[in-house]
């Protein structure tokens, strides 16, 4: 992520949300103290501000200026750095350092701009980083939760292997206690055949008891059976419950920093905008009305010069006719002729010394015209730097609508991870449910095959009950905790070698 550098001859920032590179230079000219400012955007130029002086492409100032562009003036001459219609060798102390405190405080405020964007920035980058190590964090619980599942179910298919491998074991060695019993039992067969028939009454009521009993436990392993199911229905309720009311949250929070920081954005563009609406008109009118005022001064300066000068020239022209008249009538009296022309010299002199002025006045008037003609160029430019504002503002909502765009990016990213969350949950949930039918028939499979073995091996009612409720109860508590993952290996072994035991 690049970032702005600030040095010594300027500054520049780039913003990191946007495609948009804002670069802001202040250039400093040593041998003039004159500033120049230049906007670029997108890797674009701005066209300058058409002061004169030294800069980059064609402009209207004389001089030629400093790279590739040509002006109007002359190819080897310098024109000094015009600022608001002032050169900077013209300027005073207090003006140049006026000028240099504007460029500051816009300097200020572009490095506030870029510190608030950066830190949006890092505001959604830290959102993204924590939404994305949560997804991780759950897809690395759900990822432990299939391994241990595969474990314990590769568990318990050794484990039933094993206990399938002590079952044969076991009938062999019934089928050899039975040959030798039934060798060693033919001789007393015939004296126990009395006792055999009571007990055999007695085994009937055992069995029919047991087979009550089996009964109830059946019953017994439904009601538990329905009640986990309703328990893990219920956390799976609880689960999606939570996990929507935290999207909702999450939503809805964003949602008002959304709204909050438009708002903020629509404040801050409309105020600008006012601002340099009233600054830019202000001045507008203040120029013109200047420009109206000395107008109408020089016109009226103007005027009054001309109608006193056609006076003048209308008293000097009787005076001549007058002195016409006087020379008829006096070319006999020369001596008074000659003080006459004594008397006139002097009045001629000063018409001549008003002719000189109305020459001065007459540069001053043209010197006036030239000035008009500059305010005039002051105020295109300043109607370009009003253009320029306006294109910055059209830059700043091009780049609001791409922050807008990227946070509906990410807002899709995050309701699309939730949405994969809640399918590999349900088909987890789904997973286990079939799994939790299959252990239910394969353990009614096996208790059948168990009870086909005990009632061929003839044993002792008492024991036969003790050994049946005891790995009733073990294979119960195998399939509870498969659907958990819980490996009860040492509790079925426990059970396994007491079985061994009573048989």
């Amino acid at each position: 992520m690049s970032q702005g550098r600030i040095g010594p001859e300027g500054c520049s920032y780039l913003c990191p949300t946007t495609d948009l590179h804002m670069k802001v230079r202040v250039s400093n000219d040593i041998a003039g103290s004159g500033q120049a400012l230049l906007f670029t955007s997108g890797g674009k130029k701005l066209p300058p501000k058409k002061k004169g002086g030294k800069g980059k492409g064609k402009g209207k100032g004389k001089g030629k200026g400093k790279g590739k562009g040509k002006g109007k003036g002359k190819k080897g001459g310098k024109a000094p750095t015009v600022i608001d219609g002032i050169a900077t060798e013209e300027m005073s102390k207090e003006q140049l350092e006026e000028h240099i405190s504007r460029l500051r405080e816009e300097l200020d405020r572009e490095r506030e701009e870029r510190n608030y964007f950066q830190l949006e920035r890092d505001k959604v980058n830290t959102f993204w980083e924590i939404t994305k190590r949560q997804l991780d964090e759950k897809k690395a619980e759900l990822r432990n939760k299939d391994r241990e599942m595969e474990d314990a179910e590769e568990r318990h298919q050794i484990e039933i292997k094993v206990y399938k491998q002590k079952v044969k074991h076991l009938l062999y060695e019934h089928q050899n206690n039975i040959a030798e019993l039934k060798a060693e039992g033919s001789v007393a067969l015939k004296l126990a055949q009395d006792v055999h028939g009571g007990k055999e009454l007695d085994l009937r009521k055992d069995k029919r008891a047991l087979k009550v009993e089996l009964k109830e436990q059946e019953l017994s392993h439904e009601e538990v059976i329905k009640g986990l199911k309703k328990t893990h229905d219920e956390h799976v309720t609880e689960l999606r419950s939570d996990f929507e009311r935290t999207a909702h949250e999450i939503e809805a929070n964003y949602e008002k920093k959304m709204r909050t920081l438009r708002d903020e954005l629509d404040l801050r563009r409309k105020t600008e905008i006012h601002e340099i609406e009233e600054r830019k008109n202000g001045q507008i009118n203040t120029l013109m009305k200047n420009h109206e005022k000395a107008f109408s001064d020089i016109k009226n300066y103007y005027n009054d010069i001309t109608l006193n000068n056609l006076a003048l020239i209308n008293t000097l022209k009787e005076q001549i006719e007058e002195m016409k008249r006087k020379e008829e009538r006096t070319e006999r009296h020369m001596n008074d002729v000659i003080a006459e022309n004594r008397r006139l010299t002097e009045p001629l002199q000063k018409a001549r010394e008003e002719v000189d002025e109305l020459k001065k006045e007459l540069a001053n008037f043209n010197q006036t015209k030239d000035l008009l003609r500059m305010t005039k160029g002051r105020l295109k430019v300043a109607t370009e730097n009003l253009n320029a504002t306006k294109w910055e503002l059209e830059v700043l909502e091009q780049r609001f609508h791409k922050i807008q765009e990227e946070r509906d990016e990410l807002y899709r990213k995050f309701v699309k991870a939730i949405q994969e969350v809640q399918q590999k949950s349900s088909f987890k949930n789904l997973l286990l449910e079939k799994k939790l039918t299959a252990l239910a028939d394969m353990l009614e499979k096996k208790e059948a095959q168990l009870n086909e073995v005990l009632s061929a091996s003839n044993l002792d009612p008492t024991a036969l009950t003790v050994v049946t409720r005891k790995l009733e109860k073990c294979t119960w508590i195998t399939l509870c905790m498969q659907t958990q993952g819980v490996c009860v290996r040492n509790t079925c072994g426990m059970a396994m070698y007491e079985l061994l035991d009573k048989l």
